[in-house]
């Protein structure tokens, strides 16, 4: 009773917790949501080995197709995915992320359809039908070994573009911990299958110790690291309080993102930090410069940036960046000195990472090609 009330109490607050990252401005961020899809998915687990010793699965046999989804090969792919989010694009555009879901839609797939005859009994599987069963699950083995380990252990390597120190040390601690708990569940799992062992206490230690994720999660993640970075507005958000007591914050009140929304002003202090960093320090001439890196100067998170930028200004974050860097471009252009530069390289040393979104943006912000503008003001 104990033991399934802590497992039912981990599942409850991974879903909530995974709720507030989606739908709250304070956490809104892409690689946070991958974090809430992880806790999502980890509650699945969680639960369905719930139902199984409840015997659930038996009273309700439709249930069974909660447990054939390959809930646990979503894990190793939302820590990569969460971790390669919050690097710089030029890291981050070289993975190709949809490749790791195929273990998860190979495997769910095979699965439901092979035990798809013990609950409806709509077919019978003959001598050559196992072979080629055998074969397909032999495959589910292999893509298990990959999923499992390969992602994980790739994700240590994408570590090391986190500039954040802090950062490092809790996403190494987060990534460490699951890939000890999938290595550990893999290879009980492989040894049960191979030699009929009975599992299931190792099995009911690796779904206590999962709940370890959840809470630490909530903890480190959120008020000691602060995903937010933003400790008392989190405190409130998650508190439900009226107002937030602290004068130098602009989000106030409840948690609706609406309600936020119209609390931000032109005079709020995050923006003209923001406006500082662009006039003075010049930060739009980094080329890989994204909400990310912003979030840190600002010590807000990425989702508020863009919430800032958008209520304020009426557009989002990379055109509000791109007009800095158009209008760099314009103060070459009639400034002698970068007589002998091409536009191209005015636009590069800019800010801007290729000729095309160079192009584009001067057009959207000008009227004018860089080189109509170039002729019309001379």
């Amino acid at each position: 009773m104990i033991y399934t009330t802590l497992l039912n109490i981990a599942i409850f607050q991974g879903i909530v917790l995974g709720v507030v990252i989606l739908k709250s401005s304070l956490f809104n961020s892409k690689s946070n949501k991958y974090l809430a899809y992880l806790l999502f998915a980890l509650s699945m687990v969680l639960l369905n080995y719930v139902f199984e010793i409840e015997g659930a699965f038996k009273s309700y046999p439709l249930l069974c197709f909660l447990d054939y989804i390959e809930w646990i090969f979503l894990l190793p792919v939302f820590i990569f995915l969460f971790i390669i989010n919050r690097i710089d694009d030029t890291v981050k555009n070289r993975q190709k992320a949809y490749l790791y879901y195929i273990p998860f839609v190979y495997s769910s797939t095979f699965t439901i359809i092979y035990r798809l005859n013990d609950i409806l009994g709509i077919y019978k599987i003959t001598g050559s039908g196992i072979f080629i069963i055998n074969i397909l699950r032999l495959i589910q083995l292999l893509f298990a070994f990959i999923i499992i380990l390969f992602p994980p252990f790739y994700s240590y390597f994408m570590i090391r573009h986190l500039k954040d120190p802090q950062e490092k040390k809790w996403v190494i601690t987060l990534l460490t911990t699951l890939y000890l708990l999938l290595s550990t569940w893999l290879i009980t799992y492989m040894t049960g299958f191979f030699f009929g062992i009975d599992i299931s206490s190792t099995m009911s230690g690796l779904a206590l110790s999962a709940t370890f994720i959840m809470h630490w999660t909530a903890y480190i993640g959120i008020y000691r690291y602060k995903l937010a970075k933003n400790k008392e507005a989190v405190y409130n958000f998650l508190n439900q309080d009226s107002a937030i007591p602290y004068p130098n914050l602009q989000i106030v009140e409840n948690s609706a993102p609406q309600e936020y929304k119209e609390t931000i002003t032109a005079d709020n202090l995050y923006f003209q930090k923001l406006e500082l960093l662009c006039k003075n320090d010049h930060i739009y001439t980094d080329s890989t410069l994204n909400r990310e890196k912003v979030a840190e100067k600002l010590g807000i998170s990425a989702g508020y940036v863009s919430q800032i930028v958008n209520t304020i200004t009426g557009d989002n974050f990379a055109n509000y960046i791109n007009q800095y860097r158009v209008e760099a471009v314009k103060e070459m252009i009639s400034d002698p000195e970068y007589e002998n530069y091409t536009l191209l390289t005015m636009g590069l040393e800019s800010g801007f990472t290729s000729k095309t979104t160079f192009y584009k943006a001067f057009k959207k912000v000008t009227g004018q090609t860089p080189n109509e503008y170039k002729n019309t003001s001379k």
